[in-house]
């Protein structure tokens, strides 16, 4: 009995410690997941950030915000932040209430990479699960490319970093850029992967002979489609420096 009884204890004390490992790697899971971007009614209201209708963005010192604007909508389909030699292109959409899309979304970026002769991996980064890949520039060049996707309520936002940021190291201020980005979902139903609306503030509209490019088009993936999967320039849509 004694000899069980020790045997008990000792099965009790692993699976004690069993949990708590578990309980800790969940806390420390979480925490990359719910890093940021933020949902509206998450955070304390702010002038400091610029609204962008679905996305507003929080200035850091030496940051460069470009818009992409379709000409015939006048909205915003994508939002490329550019900070030194990094760059990351935001775009963000409705989602289901219930799941996040990210898991689906991840999936077909894999397909369509490796589908076009481009190199591309699961990892654990920064912001959850991500995907770290070489693809085609604008110039053919392979490039390297980091994908990471945000599931939130009723919305999901896509980041690709490109440059310095998209290495193994990263680009740690642009991150923190991307992660305090505030998503305002609004409460009209839309279609799953559907963008949400963003436009330019009034005071910084732009003629198209006057927009400003603001990254390089070596650092912009061949891509054209505004869609969860895809994120680039496309025709009829200009830049907008802000």
């Amino acid at each position: 009995m004694l000899g069980r009884r020790k045997k008990d204890a000792s099965a009790a004390e692993a699976d004690q410690s069993a949990e708590s490992v578990a309980a800790e790697q969940s806390d420390e899971m979480g925490s990359v997941t719910f890093r940021g971007p933020r949902d509206i009614s998450d955070v304390e209201p702010s002038d400091d950030r610029i609204d962008l209708g679905a996305l507003q963005v929080t200035g850091v010192a030496g940051l460069s915000l470009q818009v992409s604007v379709d000409e015939k909508t006048q909205q915003v389909s994508m939002v490329t932040m550019v900070l030194e030699d990094a760059a990351v292109q935001v775009q963000v959409f409705a989602a289901p209430r219930s799941d996040g899309i990210w898991d689906d979304v991840r999936g077909q970026i894999m397909t369509s990479i490796t589908g076009s002769g481009g190199l591309v991996e699961e990892i654990q980064g920064a912001f959850g699960t991500e995907l770290r890949a070489r693809v085609a520039g604008q110039s053919g060049a392979m490039q390297p490319a980091r994908f990471v996707g945000i599931d939130g309520p009723r919305w999901f936002v896509r980041g690709l970093f490109l440059g310095s940021a998209a290495g193994e190291s990263g680009h740690a201020d642009l991150e923190e850029a991307f992660a305090t980005l505030v998503v305002v979902r609004g409460d009209e139903a839309m279609a799953p992967g559907e963008p949400l609306p963003m436009q330019v503030p009034d005071s910084q509209k732009q003629s198209p002979s006057s927009s400003k490019q603001a990254v390089s088009s070596s650092m912009i993936p061949s891509q054209s489609s505004s869609t969860p999967l895809h994120s680039s320039a496309a025709p009829g849509k200009r830049a907008v420096l802000l």
